[in-house]
């Protein structure tokens, strides 16, 4: 089974590497998360997707969680979930006769989509005020603020 994962993601052109005898890891370029590492599992009837999101919200849980309910509805094979930690996944099964190259692909763009899209949002609702310290931080020492852009409207007025 797992020769048959690897086969239809060289199909799909992914990057990925093998991380065991069942499992293998796909790296999925984001531009808001930068990096979504996707881990597909071999079971014994189905394939098993995990991918990590975002650590577990400071602040704002439920409005965190709220959030993922509503997009979960609107998402193919995968749903945010939290682990016993807080912290937020997308998790799925396939039936292991679904796995082809154009479901992997359609399904590995569906953990893309919803993992980019969702980073900020969680950001902004579950760290806002860590968010909004590390600019103060970061303007009185004259450090960089690149990776601050996605949040400018939460700079300080200082």
């Amino acid at each position: 089974m797992i020769e048959q994962l690897k086969s239809a993601l060289d199909e799909t052109g992914a990057d990925y590497r093998e991380d065991g005898p069942r499992s293998v890891v796909v790296s999925l370029p984001g531009r808001r998360k930068l990096n979504i590492a996707c881990g597909l599992v071999v079971e014994d009837h189905a394939l098993r997707v995990e991918a990590f999101v975002a650590r577990r919200p400071e602040e704002n849980r439920e409005a965190v969680w709220a959030e993922l309910l509503r997009r979960n509805g609107k998402l193919y094979a995968v749903s945010f979930a939290t682990d016993e930690s807080e912290d937020v996944h997308l998790v799925g099964r396939l039936p292991f006769a679904a796995v082809t190259a154009d479901e992997l692909d359609r399904v590995l763009g569906q953990v893309l989509e919803a993992a980019d899209e969702t980073f900020n949002v969680i950001l902004e609702l579950g760290f806002r005020t860590s968010i909004e310290e590390e600019w103060r931080w970061r303007l009185a020492r004259g450090e960089s603020v690149k990776n601050l852009e996605a949040f400018a409207h939460l700079k300080p007025n200082d």
